[in-house]
């Protein structure tokens, strides 16, 4: 490497001094001039041939093309929560391409999402600087100012900025990980299944089998029905043993009272360590009752439907939780996942990253408060169906690919189409 720049400068030096003067100055101002001469034609030989680059926009390379694409997969099975029943999913994908670079973001939405980026967002898009993700990011939540910032804006924005910052890391040669700033190795997983659909038989078996599969937390759906519930939880504990992690989430079913006569139960009867949407997420004042007077040992977690910084901030200043989720795929991609661990940080609270499992692992290897990332049954499916380069879990662990650049993930273009929406 050291005799290729060797050879680059004298290069240099050989075209500088076949073009211009060396004939000895005659007064000093003349050297001056001369020597001020040399230095600008070799800067600008160094700069454009790739040593280094320096000057405004000298490193910019520009947007070309958006693309976006939707996809609706079925269920492998009827599933329902506690307050949602559902039987497809629907996911956005985007394309964003410069510098003969494409890269890959998607979010988890309805098809409005794709008129949205088609109709709006990729126009604002192009021709900014593929280099510069956060400034795009920025460009974007202007631009939709009278359209109203949470739900499906945001979930549009997302996409396309897990896009950007995929392809900036592709036009560097490097692992997003790397980019971002890798501070943890690997990230660990929660099994996330157990629907209130599910009969006792497929329950225990998921979340047996994510425990025997060396997976050390599984969580299970409950809300429908509170003595049913109980039960539930019981056949949940019995399937994956006494060591293996036992997570609940109620999305919000239960009234306050009721969620904290079922804590004492999760909690004293059959080791529940996390309790997640026990009230309303827009309960703020419910979450911190819940929080406070939950057993000890047992954590209270909300935030998956944030949408903007502001919503975190709300979260963590009314204290309404002991875990902060966020959702790369909603809260506004990398650039406001980053943002969101951040404020973590500042509130000494742990961060927790919600589904989208694939597009979250470089990310949350990037964010210091992290605590574990959601491995969200229908979304590891759907994941694994569409895209090449998938991470397989390790131990409990989902570990970023370094052998590849940007997110390491590809679409199988002739799988996809089979779902093309």
């Amino acid at each position: 490497m050291l005799i290729g720049r060797t050879a680059f400068l004298t290069g240099i030096l050989q075209s500088v001094s076949e073009n211009v003067d060396i004939a000895a100055p005659q007064t000093s101002v003349e050297l001056i001039k001369d020597v001020n001469s040399w230095s600008f034609d070799i800067f600008h030989h160094l700069r454009n041939g790739g040593l280094f680059m320096s000057g405004r926009n000298s490193s910019a390379v520009a947007i070309e093309d958006v693309q976006v694409s939707t996809f609706t997969i079925p269920t492998d099975s009827p599933e329902s929560d506690g307050t949602l029943k559902w039987d497809k999913t629907t996911i956005v994908l985007v394309h964003v391409t410069a510098g003969a670079k494409q890269g890959l973001g998607y979010t988890y939405a309805d098809k409005a999402t794709s008129a949205l980026i088609q109709g709006k967002l990729a126009n604002v898009v192009k021709g900014q600087d593929a280099m510069a993700p956060p400034s795009v990011y920025m460009e974007m939540w202007h631009a939709i100012r009278n359209l109203g910032r949470p739900g499906i804006v945001s979930t549009a924005i997302s996409a396309i900025d897990c896009a950007l910052w995929d392809l900036k890391a592709k036009l560097l040669d490097l692992p997003l990980v790397t980019l971002l700033g890798q501070v943890h190795k690997a990230v660990p997983i929660y099994g996330s299944g157990g629907f209130t659909s599910y009969s006792d038989e497929r329950l225990a078996e998921q979340l047996g089998g994510w425990a025997t599969q060396g997976i050390q937390f599984v969580k299970m759906k409950i809300g429908r029905d509170a003595q049913r519930d109980i039960q539930r939880v019981r056949v949940a504990r019995d399937a994956i043993g006494p060591h293996t992690g036992l997570f609940v989430d109620a999305n919000g079913a239960y009234s306050r009272k009721l969620a904290l006569a079922q804590a004492e139960i999760f909690a004293h009867d059959y080791g529940v360590s996390w309790f997640e949407e026990p009230v309303s997420s827009d309960d703020l004042e419910g979450l911190r009752v819940i929080r406070d007077r939950a057993p000890a040992g047992m954590d209270v977690a909300a935030g998956e439907y944030g949408y903007d910084i502001f919503y975190f901030h709300r979260m963590l200043q009314a204290g309404a939780v002991d875990v902060l989720q966020a959702d790369i795929t909603r809260c506004g991609g990398v650039t406001a996942f980053l943002q969101v661990a951040t404020l973590c940080q500042a509130y000494n609270l742990p961060m927790s990253a919600h589904t989208a499992p694939a597009q979250h692992v470089h990310a949350c290897c990037a964010a210091v408060p992290l605590r574990n990332l959601e491995y969200f049954h229908d979304h590891v499916r759907i994941e694994r169906m569409l895209f090449d380069g998938i991470p397989e879990p390790v131990n409990g662990k989902l570990f970023p690919d370094l052998s590849r650049a940007g997110m390491g993930i590809e679409l199988k273009e002739t799988e996809a189409r089979r779902y093309a929406a």
